[in-house]
């Protein structure tokens, strides 16, 4: 058993990815020089943001793309394309409308020619041990997201696999849903009811990366790189509120912050050529919830980030853009998987409506290049008034079409929060606020 469990399944090796954009370009490396190893016995999991390439390097594993540079090898045999071993686990459910629930099971037996009486044993099977008995003349419009689920694994299941690869398999469904398929799933596992070796999961939830996996790997954003490999040696049935897995998961946080922390601009100083910056879609009110629940009781001007993701329940796709942009403002500091508000955020939290927009719009122009860019152009013109376009135009010298959108859009909705110049929708054109 040491000497399988010391073989490894699966093999990525050097993995790079990038994609070309609309023009045709070659874009940023969403990937780079990934290598990991999955060996049997182990569920792994792929932690990090969404835009870090976890999906990405899950595709590329399962054969369903091809990298830029590296290679990927199954069972000691290069992944060129999807393998027989290898089963997926979509976020979306991916199940075939217009088929029973024990059709959609089948159907991939149906495609490695597997005889219908053995097809229909398998899936029969497959179905009864995923907890569906008694839905198989289900169609997937009749059942809950949860169940639909479960006819995703009893499909993937079937095959026999040995290696179960899994997309976020929760994510789209509710929270008391997803934590019932989660233990259901991890008690096949544990008990060995599966018809698996071993289970490579893609992630962004903390908690649930530390209650089901025995490695985490954390990936890094812009491009993908491996951050860290966290061993979590944790028995199963594993207690949230148990103090080691607290310890985990601050520990996880404290890590996934550490690089927000160490690439934000020192004053006056900013990354690259400061235009480059590539910002979230955020609404103001959102920033400003944010600094008011750091303000109050219990937290004080100081939070935890996971009580903080607790008590707003917020995915860390949800909290970490809200947390970095108060710290790119100089509202909030980011250390050790806390967060605290500076002077100026305080006084943020205590200020009055039009005084807070005065305070949000002085440190909008100090802190953001494109909001002073937008200012300086507009303070420049006679007629005090440009097209977004030129901007958009702009940003994208450094950042690809939908980010530089992204980032246009929240630069705008926060100078008209700010005051600093206005917009027009219908004409998509900037102007100043009070020209004269």
């Amino acid at each position: 058993m040491l000497q399988e469990r010391e073989k490894p399944l699966l093999e990525v090796n050097d993995v790079s990815q990038r994609y070309r954009t609309g023009s045709g370009e070659e874009g940023p490396p969403v990937l780079d020089h990934v290598s990991l190893k999955l060996t049997s016995g182990e569920i792994v999991g792929l932690l990090g943001r969404s835009g870090c390439g976890k999906s990405t390097l899950l595709r590329i594993v399962a054969g369903l793309s091809s990298p830029a540079e590296g290679t990927v090898t199954y069972d000691g045999q290069p992944v060129s394309g999807p393998v027989d071993g290898l089963a997926m686990v979509f976020q979306s459910f991916a199940l075939f409308p217009w088929l029973s629930v024990l059709a959609n099971v089948e159907i991939g037996l149906r495609a490695r020619k597997v005889p219908e009486a053995e097809a229909r044993k398998r899936a029969l099977a497959a179905i009864d041990l995923i907890g569906l008995d008694g839905f198989e003349s289900a169609f997937p419009k009749e059942l809950s997201g949860g169940m639909r689920q479960r006819v995703g694994f009893a499909r993937a299941l079937v095959i026999n696999p040995k290696i179960l690869l899994m997309d976020e398999p929760f994510s789209a469904l509710d929270v008391l849903t997803a934590e019932t398929l989660r233990s259901d799933l991890l008690d096949l596992w544990v008990e060995g009811r599966m018809p698996i070796k071993s289970i490579l999961m893609v992630t962004h939830n903390i908690e649930e990366a530390v209650l089901m996996c025995d490695r985490i790997i954390v990936l890094s954003s812009n491009p993908g790189r491996i951050a860290a490999e966290i061993k979590v040696t944790l028995q199963h049935p594993r207690n949230r509120l148990d103090p080691e897995f607290r310890q985990l998961v601050d520990k996880i946080y404290a890590l996934m912050t550490k690089r927000a922390v160490e690439a934000a601009p020192r004053d006056g100083a900013f990354p690259g050529l400061g235009l480059g910056m590539a910002l979230p879609q955020l609404s103001t009110n959102t920033i400003a919830g944010m600094i008011e629940e750091i303000h109050a009781p219990p937290y004080n001007g100081r939070a935890s980030l996971p009580d903080l993701a607790d008590s707003l329940t917020m995915e860390i796709d949800d909290l970490f853009p809200v947390a970095e942009t108060l710290q790119l403002l100089r509202f909030a500091e980011i250390a050790d998987g806390r967060i605290s508000l500076t002077a100026a955020g305080t006084k943020f939290a205590d200020l009055e409506t039009d005084a807070r927009k005065k305070l949000f719009g002085d440190h909008l122009l100090a802190y953001i290049p494109l909001a002073a860019r937008i200012k300086m152009v507009l303070d420049e013109r006679p007629t005090h008034s440009a097209r977004a376009t030129r901007f958009l135009e702009e940003l994208e010298d450094f950042m690809s079409g939908d980010y530089a959108d992204r980032t246009l859009r929240s630069v705008v909705n926060w100078g008209r929060y700010g005051e600093l110049f206005a917009y027009d929708e219908s004409s998509e054109t900037l102007s100043l606020e009070n020209p004269g």
